[in-house]
């Protein structure tokens, strides 16, 4: 069933099974924001009375060619999918963080996608040292070829949450990071909730950029102009 509102827009979502991806999905569902909201991925996802307003799309991603049809139709697609090295190994993680971004991306494009927005990370960077900011440079580069009306990349710093797996030594950084916030709140962490504000919001306000970038500061500042939801 499609969510009501949007003026008829249509968006898809791939990673809510994440952190960012399930708090992008509930800004989405609360703000009404799209008519058609998609979730496409490599499982369905138990999501509660949320079920009921989103379309869920089950796809191979390493035949993600022959899932095409997940990809047409939509005015703007959301990009949250990401995977650790320590999850799965280095190729796995190039596999996940670019390549199969980088698919979709083509797919997307092909299937009528106008907007594509991007969460990569502070530091990316394609000629890095550092695998996992030089496979987020390349994927921002690849997303950015396939030729997109409108591209918009988010570099947030450490994410600031809850997360359901553990993480032991991020949820140490978390609680350091969390304390400098107070002081500095826009160096070096974010919160996941005011990311998925800012996705929502960049969409939202018109903009004549084919490709912006917002690092984490001007995360905040997104994240922050946005009203808050009335419950």
């Amino acid at each position: 069933m499609a969510a009501a509102g949007g003026g008829g827009r249509s968006c898809f979502v791939l990673g809510a099974s994440g952190e960012t991806g399930r708090t992008l999905l509930r800004e989405l569902l609360a703000r009404r924001a799209f008519a058609r909201v998609t979730l496409i991925g490599r499982r369905r996802l138990s999501l509660g009375q949320a079920e009921a307003a989103v379309e869920q799309a089950v796809v191979d991603f390493e035949r993600l060619g022959e899932h095409a049809a997940a990809f047409q139709g939509h005015d703007v697609g959301f990009c949250c999918l990401g995977t650790t090295r320590a999850k799965a190994g280095a190729d796995g993680f190039v596999r996940v963080d670019r390549d199969y971004v980088a698919q979709a991306a083509e797919l997307a494009r092909a299937g009528g996608c106008k907007h594509f927005v991007l969460q990569s990370s502070q530091g990316a960077n394609a000629q890095s040292h550092f695998l996992y900011l030089r496979v987020k440079g390349e994927v921002e580069n690849l997303v950015q070829a396939v030729g997109f009306e409108r591209c918009t990349i988010l570099r947030p710093a450490v994410l600031l949450c809850k997360r359901q797996e553990s993480r032991p030594m991020e949820w140490i950084a978390q609680q350091f990071l969390g304390a400098v916030a107070r002081v500095c709140p826009t160096a070096y962490s974010v919160p996941v909730e005011t990311v998925a504000k800012a996705m929502v919001a960049c969409v939202l306000q018109p903009g004549e950029e084919k490709v912006k970038v917002l690092e984490n500061g001007a995360i905040h500042e997104l994240g922050k102009a946005v009203p808050q939801q009335s419950t």
